[in-house]
């Protein structure tokens, strides 16, 4: 379990549009964000923090919600202006209108998946009785709310298939209310669930009830602010209220810890995981559910290691760990033993173990070579069987199921291939095409490459590039936009996005740089680009600018950047370091205040990768390139938009307001830095699909405009 990580075919070349003229976007003046002279000593330092009343929920503080709606005045005039917005909007439409799947989940001859026609703005939820049984509609999400802003965020499946755990998700909130329905029937049971978050939730075997984690209720008012603290697991008995929930593992002397709970594979335990932070350094218990009143057994202890349970034969139990192994391996603990001591079923590769299953009495393990899919399978004790025949450069994932069935499902996809659903054989080792997409374009109009270029320190750093294949081949520079992340050992592998292709389709080129920080090779570039170790994250994206400047790819004035949540963070430090490099930025849901992150929701979290602003040696390096702090007034700076949700509870979105009122109150030159507030949309996740296909145009549109996309047809 990683915990950390809880979108008629046509040539590209007949959809060119005439060029169009350049024109000047007259930018409106800012609204006028109040100086409230806050100001603090940190460590002997005066911090200066005048626009902190912008961190109040803007449900609560009539001011900010003035503040947004203004704002978002200023940013709509702007947009509406730009001349590739409706081409952009029209394009990416047609692009995602395309049937689109989820991996199936089989139980007792059920098959669960979701589905979306194409525009929908929710997935919907069907099952079928056999493989290729009529599909029958379970749960439809697009009937929950007026403005669709309310989406399935999960579910889970009794083992005899007859009852479905399912989680809502309200507006893009992290919290959850979980349901039951009733398969046969389709009816919602009378059980509801509240105050769910950052949880698994999985059925006891015998379908009695299900195991959830949850945070206790908030006060009036700090729902989506107040700091989450003492996750305890509970288990519901189906058919009766929560209030008579029972609290089955709880950390009382550590109220800092996620507690996440999975059903053993044989039904007898409850495998607990622990963990203070983003970093994957877990303690692991085992709940024995046949003896209710004995005390949980630390099996993992410690707070050392990775060890993420994939499942169990018997008293064996699996785990891939980075115990030893930097680029992790697969281990077994027998629990028979007083004292488990690990031993090795799969030594550490040379590339990355991302997961592993354990389905149809093997081993099925997804390994990360230069940041593409690798799927190698092996038997119970280690030995390698075969390699799962991939088609290209791409992602691969799925490969769940029980140790005793004989089929698993998975999908692909890459940069210019949506995702398809394949059912692989687990004894023959053959895949069949479950379900394909038809899309609105031809796939091999368009190039993926993978280029590798040198970071400020030496450091050698992958990037794949994207473009139409006529762009390529001509070798001409074209505007780019080079994305990036670089944390929380998140890898960024490829993956379809229709406003990408609408994107090349225009002309431009797109890049995305594997930097330092995420999780690409393991244990060690994740710790290079964390905590003292940030700043590479920040040289390696811009040495990706230089580079693609450098090798003609992209003009001098033509390159864009983007990125969300850390990835905003990026965009924000990079900005303020070399505001030169770029022709125009967008900054997503990002972490721009270094020295309060900590203080809201979840950001408590996140001091594994960033470091502790209330320590004087994290406080130094945080204040060094905190967004927020270190806008440069005086120097022209790119064009900037800057994107959140007024409901996110991840992220808050005091962060970009406080970051943008920032740089409008500066002399930045002449290009535009606004703000784009979307209403109910939370960090991204459960976003309806007509907002989300606004909001890349809209962001598309305006960074196209500045880097000269305008005019690359």
């Amino acid at each position: 379990m990683r915990i950390r990580h809880l979108l008629l075919a046509a040539s590209a070349a007949t959809l060119a549009i005439a060029p169009i003229q350049a024109q000047e976007i007259t930018v409106p003046d800012y609204p006028e964000t109040r100086d409230d002279g806050t100001s603090e000593t940190i460590f002997g330092q005066t911090i200066a923090d005048p626009y902190r009343w912008l961190e109040d929920d803007v449900r609560v503080n009539p001011a900010v919600a003035q503040w947004v709606e203004d704002q978002n005045e200023v940013t709509d005039a702007i947009l509406a202006s730009l001349p590739l917005r409706d081409t952009f909007k029209q394009r990416i439409t047609e692009l995602t209108d395309y049937e689109r799947f989820g991996l199936p989940e089989e139980k007792n001859g059920r098959y669960f998946y979701t589905r979306n026609d194409g525009l929908q703005n929710q997935s919907v939820l069907y099952v079928r009785e056999g493989l290729n049984g009529e599909a029958r509609l379970l749960i439809d999400p697009n009937e929950w709310s007026e403005d669709d802003a309310t989406a399935l965020a999960g579910y889970a499946i009794t083992e005899d298939g007859s009852k479905l755990a399912y989680a809502i998700q309200d507006g893009g909130s992290d919290w959850r209310t979980v349901k039951v329905l009733d398969v046969a029937t389709g009816e919602t049971m009378s059980d509801t669930v509240e105050w769910v978050k950052f949880s698994a939730i999985d059925w006891a075997k015998d379908g009695s009830g299900f195991f959830y984690s949850r945070f206790p209720a908030t006060g009036e008012g700090e729902t989506f602010q107040a700091l989450n603290t003492n996750h305890t697991v509970y288990f519901h008995r189906l058919g009766t209220d929560q209030s008579e929930d029972v609290q089955v593992f709880a950390r009382p002397d550590m109220p800092e810890l996620n507690n996440i709970a999975q059903v053993s594979e044989d039904g007898r335990y409850l495998v607990v995981t622990s963990s203070s932070g983003t970093e994957a350094r877990y303690e692991v218990a085992l709940v024995d559910l046949s003896q209710p009143n004995v005390d949980p057994r630390v099996l993992v202890p410690g707070f050392e290691h990775d060890y993420s349970y994939f499942g169990n034969v018997g008293d064996t139990f699996y785990f891939t760990t980075n115990d030893g192994a930097p680029r992790n391996r697969v281990v077994s603990l027998d629990i028979s033993q007083v004292d488990p001591q690990p031993v090795e079923i799969i030594p550490e590769q040379a590339e990355t173990l991302e997961g592993v299953s354990l389905v149809g009495g093997k081993l099925v393990a997804s390994y990360l070579k230069d940041a593409k899919s690798q799927i190698r399978t092996y038997s119970l004790d280690g030995e390698p069987l075969r390699e799962v025949a991939l088609p290209g450069i791409g992602s691969a994932g799925g490969f769940g199921g029980d140790v005793d069935d004989s089929e698993t499902f998975y999908y692909f996809s890459s940069y210019n291939r949506p995702t398809t659903i394949y059912r692989y054989d687990l004894d023959s080792g053959e895949s069949d095409v479950w379900a394909a997409p038809e899309v609105a374009f031809n796939p091999d109009d368009f190039v993926v490459e993978q280029k590798f270029y040198t970071s400020k320190d030496g450091t050698r750093v992958p990037m794949f590039l994207v473009r139409s294949r006529e762009v390529a081949e001509s070798g001409e520079a074209v505007p780019t936009l080079l994305y990036g992340y670089g944390g929380f050992d998140i890898s960024l592998t490829p993956g379809f996005s229709p406003s990408r292709i609408a994107w090349m389709e225009q002309g431009g080129a797109y890049a995305v740089a594997n930097i330092r920080g995420g999780g690409e090779y393991g244990k060690a570039w994740h710790d290079a680009g964390r905590r003292s170790n940030k700043q590479n994250v920040f040289d390696d994206f811009i040495a990706a600018g230089e580079y693609l400047i450098e090798q003609g790819i992209t003009p001098e004035d033509g390159l864009s950047i983007q990125g969300g949540s850390n990835g905003g963070l990026l965009v924000g430090a990079v900005t303020n370091q070399r505001p030169d490099l770029f022709a125009a930025g967008n900054a997503a849901v990002g972490v721009m205040d270094m020295l309060r992150f900590d203080r809201f929701t979840a950001g408590r979290y996140w001091v594994d990768d960033y470091g502790y602003p209330d320590r004087e040696e994290d406080f130094a390096i945080l204040r060094a390139y905190s967004p927020y702090h270190n806008v440069r007034d005086g120097v022209d700076y790119p064009a900037v938009l800057v994107t959140t949700a007024d409901t996110d509870d991840r992220v808050v979105p005091g962060h970009s307001f406080k970051y943008t009122a920032a740089l409008q109150a500066a002399d930045l030159g002449d290009k535009p830095q606004v703000i784009r507030i979307e209403t109910r949309a939370g960090h991204g996740s459960g976003k309806p699909t007509d907002k989300a296909i606004e909001e890349a145009a809209d962001i598309l549109a305006f960074l196209g405009h500045y880097s000269g996309l305008d005019q690359a047809q």
